[in-house]
């Protein structure tokens, strides 16, 4: 970074283990890569105490606008980004980071019927739903950001065109399996898997953090459009 380049501020929202990743690598990485850290917010505030100082202790999500944060990063609760999503793009540019996979029943967080389908998976493959993915969307938040990125990526296919598979796997005890199949005229196909270690039960594979750290350092603004990356 030359000396008269202006450092992006990053406001992180959410500090669990991808939270507190990301405030590590501001804090030991930012100044090369010309990113400072901004503020950190929480809903329990107590879990920034001893790690986050208090002049970077956002209180309340609706005052982010005075905290001139560059880029916002929520790794927070979907419900987050659906109650403040436009005020964080008002404020800043907005990344919302989770992912889809194939995983151990507990390494996911669903509610509702499928939450049940996930606990019952304990002796075999369970196919939690497989459909088009505008339905799976509300049914499993924290699960279906790779789908719905697919769902982007081919407008001419859309959320209603986009199948999604959602399976609980007691064998995937540690890692996280993403597969991708497109299909076309002719017989034509192309199938990828993706294999992401993970530690027993947890929510995120191991590789998702540096991928999170990339995806933060190649993220230059939205200029009012939406970039997958």
């Amino acid at each position: 970074m030359s000396g008269g380049q202006k450092k992006r501020r990053v406001g992180i929202v959410g500090y669990g283990h991808l939270g507190q990743y990301l405030v590590k690598q501001l804090r030991d990485n930012g100044v090369q890569h010309g990113l400072e850290l901004a503020f950190v917010w929480n809903r329990d505030a107590r879990k920034l105490e001893g790690t986050v100082p208090l002049e970077l202790r956002l209180a309340k999500l609706t005052n982010v606008l005075d905290w001139h944060a560059d880029i916002i990063v929520e790794v927070a609760h979907p419900c987050i980004a659906q109650e403040y999503g436009e005020s964080f793009l008002k404020a800043a540019d907005f990344m919302a980071l989770t992912v889809t996979m194939a995983k151990h029943p507990d390494s996911f967080r669903l509610g509702g019927h499928l939450g049940e389908l996930a606990k019952g998976a304990r002796q075999e493959r369970v196919v939690l739903y497989k459909g088009p993915v505008r339905q799976l969307c509300p049914l499993a938040p924290n699960n279906v950001n790779t789908m719905a990125a697919a769902c982007m990526a081919a407008p001419s296919l859309g959320f209603d065109g986009v199948q999604g598979c959602l399976i609980a796997d007691p064998a995937l005890s540690n890692h996280h399996v993403v597969e991708t199949e497109v299909t076309g005229l002719g017989g034509f196909s192309v199938h990828t898997r993706r294999k992401n270690p993970a530690a027993s039960g947890a929510v995120t594979g191991e590789a998702t953090f540096a991928a999170f750290w990339s995806s933060l350092l190649v993220c230059q603004g939205h200029g009012g459009q939406v970039f997958l990356c």
